[in-house]
């Protein structure tokens, strides 16, 4: 499964990044490319932080989701977006995207950190399911945009 902690993998999503621009429409959903961007931001800054929080994960949301986290089938189209990642207006694109970029860069960075601290949502993962997961989310968006 791809990871955006393999060298490969990262480069294939900075090119499909740089392959967006600011009148790119989504295939299915709701959001606007800007949107999009700043929406993939949210579990990059999550990983990248890495805050200790007193969460242990919902086991019942883990479950639902393990098997399609970490496999190599695309998620679905028009999948739910959790209300706190939803963006309630529309972003600008062009600052939205050099965020995103840059935490691109920073995830592939810190891909080599020794301690990960639990997900606030499913719990403790290893270092390759946090770079499995990352790729996974934005290649679910980049699909959304076609690129």
């Amino acid at each position: 499964m791809n990871s955006i902690f393999d060298e490969k993998s990262y480069h294939e999503i900075v090119n499909r990044v740089n392959k967006l621009h600011s009148n790119s429409k989504g295939e299915w959903g709701k959001m606007t490319v800007g949107q999009m961007v700043w929406h993939c931001q949210i579990p990059l800054k999550v990983a990248i932080k890495n805050k200790k929080t007193n969460k242990k994960g919902n086991p019942i949301i883990r479950w639902f989701f393990q098997k399609s986290l970490y496999n190599d089938k695309p998620w679905r189209k028009n999948l739910p977006t959790s209300s706190f990642a939803k963006a309630k207006v529309d972003k600008d694109f062009t600052t939205e995207f050099i965020v995103l970029k840059r935490l691109i860069d920073e995830i592939y960075e810190v891909r080599n950190r020794k301690a990960w601290n639990p997900h606030p949502i499913f719990g403790t993962l290893t270092p390759q399911r946090w770079g499995q997961m990352q790729y996974k989310h934005l290649d679910h968006h980049l699909r959304q945009f076609g690129v």
